[in-house]
């Protein structure tokens, strides 16, 4: 049974049972917790936690989820994965431990003739929390199951909580017999490997009022209603289902597999164990390969790009890690082009989106490519360089931090520093560098566990939600008369703030925007008897609760007080113009560049907005000009804005564009401008028509990542001061050179020409200077202990390169006859450098310019080095030259000496 159809049966079942079915959310959620869903439960939070009312009683999905702590692991075992599907199946409320068990075996046991998946009942296995005797006896009486294969087990497998204070409960987990030849018999309890857990039930009954650790929490009662979590593993059903022996070998990973094994010429199985736990290499890398792309094609279909931190360095590493292993197996071409459409064929079976998308995910997936392509060239490089420097200090083991920088600064794989290491006949201080890899994992957990505080005390949010939502006007009003229903300050109610305070308050109606879609908040005032606060920020820290960051200008401001919230006018009209400008130039790139430039982030503000978009090469001119052009067409086109409500399923047919990254409700609001010429799914303020947006100038085109460019403009009275400083500026121009604005172009072409002829001509005959200046230094050459030394300062404005010149002419004109040594020092931009160069001769007596060019910058208060024939330092006290060349003197003198 392909995966797909796996799918297909969850969903149907349970729709038939009366749940809601509902789609994946993406894998970018709003969580600050999560980069990624990591779980299927995961969009539900809200409706466990309290802080939404569910819209259903019941409800089921087939989550996407991305999990990266053991990204090491993946492929060394059947068990890791980065991206994977939750099945699930949830109840508000509604069905308790009984329905949920009646279900699960009424699925998994049903024939496949019937619609299930045709389990052996023989076969199954069930655990449950060792206390709960209700889950064991329903196990028994309502499936059959005998008491020999109703295992019971403790809180650390069979007790789930959230991490957090919260909703808490004792879990069932569904265990399936794979046969002898996968294990040892005797249940989960003796070999999970041959009993594959495939289905947790959690049955969602207590309040935890704290929770330490895993099996260390307290319990403050019973919830106020019962629910129920459930989550399935698509992948491990499929490869029970396939009779295949890991997730790897199911229908939705193989073809990658075994595409990568062909290109490698691998033969995957062929070395390896029964067991993946003792594969071969070359196994594991193909199913880092698999794996790897896979996950990327569905992060980059879900919004993430490429970059140097949080979700997009997750992704980089992925790419970064399928390429190099398909290096690592001898591919040295690019394959990421033979790879990502393999596994779109077979996932967009279930997301048909990925194959209307391919040409954005491709885009960045092969540019991102490129460019760790030109990564391994240049770190290729920079590993050559350190393991040179390594054997000419004679030393047999590269360092842990000259590794570590390779990896954590230019992306160079460490197994791939230990491969080219190993083929110089270098070691690596793996111990080194796995002890600077555990410090920045460390100083990762320690960032994240911060965030994870102080994001989890969202009680005081949570009880202000219960006083009720609150009644939202932005997109109506700019002003609203409302009652001060709370107050915060650093985290906890108050019941009043003083004048000189900053804290957060909460009304009953507001018309103040709330930060989001890339809009940021609005500003104004909040005034009443007696009270003045500036409003500086507002957000929304948990659903239907609108904050407001306030500072206290007069007061006190008490709860209950009466008040008038207002937003500041102009800045809505320019936050308006901003948002709706945004879309106009997302409607312009689409109509220039074609239907793969797709918008992946964007901000805005009153009078700018930023753009990112999916594209891998620089925009033109002429291009830029064109979107300009479009974007400026439109606004004097003077089309209608409007705004109407649909549900999700209804927008996506009607052809709204999704911004990547966003999560969106059921029902969600559908904004065009001039009809399907721009229509996105979007909760921003906007102009109510397009000429209102003002002129629109774009003033920069960037690039943010691999496949990810960026465009910036200024909107509205923002854009014609903008103009009019360009207009100043070009006034001035005119006038310092005397021409008409038309001809300038021209003028300062000619000119720039004219500098660079005078700066070659001044660059000859400074050479010209310094060989003449050559021929007169060779008499200043001076007898020490049989060595000739020939030291000089150039002074002022002579550079490094001129100094190595000279240096090597000098040291050929005192010819090979006897022992030479040069030694010249100049100061160039106020920093001094000194050069060395010896002789064949000299080199013999142990006289080397490195050694000789470290003396002399030390006294130079700086360093240097170089080879035995020629080298080169520089300091920071340009007064210190001579004692610089002196220094190379008594060095001299010390190696004649020895």
């Amino acid at each position: 049974m392909e995966t797909a159809e796996i799918r297909r049966r969850w969903l149907s079942f349970f729709e038939r049972k009366g749940h809601s079915v509902v789609p994946s959310a993406p894998l970018i959620y709003d969580d600050p917790n999560l980069l990624f869903v990591n779980a299927g439960m995961v969009p539900f939070k809200p409706y466990f936690l309290g802080q939404q009312t569910p819209p259903w009683d019941r409800a089921t999905s087939v989550q996407k989820c991305v999990r990266t702590g053991d990204i090491e692991e993946v492929g060394k075992t059947s068990r890791h994965g980065t991206f994977f599907q939750m099945n699930g199946n949830f109840s508000f409320g509604d069905y308790f431990k009984k329905e949920a068990i009646e279900l699960a075996w009424e699925l998994l046991t049903t024939s496949q003739d019937e619609g299930g998946y045709g389990l052996d009942p023989d076969r199954i296995w069930a655990t449950v929390y060792e206390d709960d005797d209700e889950a064991a006896q329903l196990w028994e009486k309502y499936t059959g199951v005998p008491p020999e294969r109703i295992v019971r087990r403790g809180k650390a497998d069979n007790y789930w909580h959230m991490g957090v204070a919260g909703p808490g409960g004792p879990c069932s987990e569904i265990f399936y017999d794979r046969g002898p030849e996968y294990g040892r018999d005797g249940g989960p309890e003796v070999d999970e490997d041959r009993f594959m857990e495939i289905w947790n039930l959690v049955f969602m009954q207590y309040d935890l009022s704290e929770v330490r650790t895993k099996v260390d929490f307290d319990v403050s009662g019973p919830l106020p209603k019962q629910n129920i979590d459930t989550g399935m593993g698509l992948e491990r059903i499929a490869s029970i289902l396939q009779g295949v022996d890991n997730m790897y070998e199911i229908d939705e990973v193989y073809p990658v597999l075994e595409r990568a094994a062909e290109l490698t010429g691998k033969k995957y199985g062929a070395n390896s164990a029964h067991d993946a736990e003792h594969s071969h290499p070359d196994d594991v890398r193909l199913r880092v390969v698999a794996d790897h792309v896979r996950s990327s094609l569905m992060l980059i279909g879900d919004g993430v790009t490429p970059g140097n931190e949080g979700r997009g360095y997750v992704l980089r590493r992925m790419l970064r890690r399928a390429v190099r292993s398909m290096r690592l197996l001898g591919f040295d071409e690019p394959s990421l082009p033979l790879l990502l459409p393999v596994s779109m064929e077979r996932m967009s079976q279930s997301y048909p989106e990925l194959r209307t998308g391919f040409d954005r995910i491709s885009q960045i997936a092969y540019a991102e490519e490129e460019a760790f392509r030109r990564t391994l060239a240049s770190g290729t490089t920079i590993l050559d360089n350190a393991v040179t420097r390594t054997k000419q200090s004679g030393g047999t083991t590269l360092a842990g931090d000259q590794a570590f920088a390779l990896h954590d600064t230019y992306g160079f794989p460490i197994d791939l520093t230990l491969e080219m290491a190993a083929e110089q006949g270098l070691e690596v201080d793996r111990e080194g560098f796995t002890r600077l890899m555990q410090e920045q994992r460390d100083r990762a957990k320690a960032d994240a566990k911060a965030k994870k505080g102080g994001h989890a005390n969202t009680e005081v949010w949570k009880d202000l939600r219960a006083l009720g939502a609150t009644d939202w006007q932005a997109y109506s009003e700019l002003t609203t008369e409302s009652k001060v229903v709370g107050l915060v300050v650093d985290g906890q109610r108050v019941e009043e703030l003083e004048p000189g305070q900053r804290g957060q308050v909460v009304l009953d109606r507001t018309p103040f925007y709330a930060e989001s879609g890339g809009q940021i908040a609005d500003e104004g005032i909040i005034t009443g008897d007696g009270v003045h606060l500036k409003v500086v920020d507002v957000q929304r820290p948990v659903k239907g609760l609108v904050v407001h960051t306030v500072e206290a200008v007069t007061g006190p401001v008490r709860t209950g007080l009466e008040v008038s919230a207002e937003v500041d006018p102009e800045w809505r009209i320019s936050a308006c113009q901003a948002h709706s400008g945004t879309h106009v130039v997302h409607a312009a790139l689409r109509q220039v560049l074609g239907p793969s430039a797709l918008q992946s982030g964007s901000y805005n503000k009153p009078g700018y907005l930023r753009l990112d978009f999916a594209w891998n090469q620089a925009l033109s001119q002429a291009t830029r000009s064109e979107i300009e052009e479009v974007a400026n067409l439109a606004v004097r086109q003077d089309l209608p804005v409007s705004a109407q409500y649909m549900t999700l399923p209804q927008a996506r047919d009607f052809g709204a564009l999704a911004l990547f990254g966003e999560t969106y409700d059921e029902q969600v609001r559908v904004i065009e401008i001039g009809g399907p010429w721009s229509r996105e799914l979007c909760g921003g303020t906007h102009v109510g028509h397009s000429s209102q947006i003002g002129a629109l100038t774009v003033t920069g085109e960037s690039s943010v990542g691999s496949g990810v460019r960026r465009l910036e403009a200024f909107v509205g009275m923002d854009a014609l001061r903008y103009l009019a400083t360009e207009r100043a500026l070009v006034a001035e121009l005119t006038d310092i050179v005397k021409v008409q604005p038309g001809e300038l172009k021209e003028r300062v072409s000619q000119l720039v020409t004219r500098l660079r002829d005078a700066e070659r001509e001044i660059e000859r005959m400074h050479r010209e200077q310094v060989q003449a200046q050559t021929g007169k230094l060779v008499e200043y050459a001076r007898d020490v202990d049989g060595v000739r030394v020939l030291t000089h300062d150039a002074g002022d404005g002579a550079s490094a390169d001129d100094l190595r010149t000279m240096a090597l002419d000098l040291r050929g004109r005192l010819g090979d006859a006897n022992p030479s040594v040069v030694a010249l020092t100049a100061v160039g931009n106020g920093r001094p450098v000194v050069v060395v160069a010896t002789n064949g001769p000299a080199r013999d007596r142990g006289i080397k310019a490195g050694a000789l060019v470290r003396s002399a910058a030390q006294a130079l208060g700086g360093g240097g080095g170089g080879k035995d024939d020629l080298a080169q330092g520089g300091g920071t006290d340009p007064s210190q030259t001579g004692a610089a060349l002196g220094a190379v003197d008594a060095a001299v003198r010390a190696a004649t000496a020895g």
